[in-house]
């Protein structure tokens, strides 16, 4: 076994362990409430790209924010 297998490996191992240690102390709901959660943010990026689109056809001298990723003050 090579070291870049040996290292793949061990990354696929350690991720399995992680995700049942996960799935032991926070239950199957957990991946539930994040996939909905992960599902509702694509539909709005997906709703808030669709209202820009249509925002963009008038033609505007002023630089607009960008509301995809809004400033958070980072």
């Amino acid at each position: 076994m090579t070291v870049r297998e040996a290292g793949r490996l061990g990354g696929l191992i350690g991720g399995r362990k992680g995700g049942l240690a996960v799935k032991a102390e926070r239950g199957v709901g957990f991946y539930r409430e994040i996939g909905k959660l992960g599902g509702q943010r694509v539909r709005d990026l997906i709703a808030a790209g669709r209202k820009l689109e249509r925002g963009s056809r008038r033609v505007s001298l002023r630089r607009k924010t960008n509301q995809l990723a809004p400033n958070r003050g980072v």
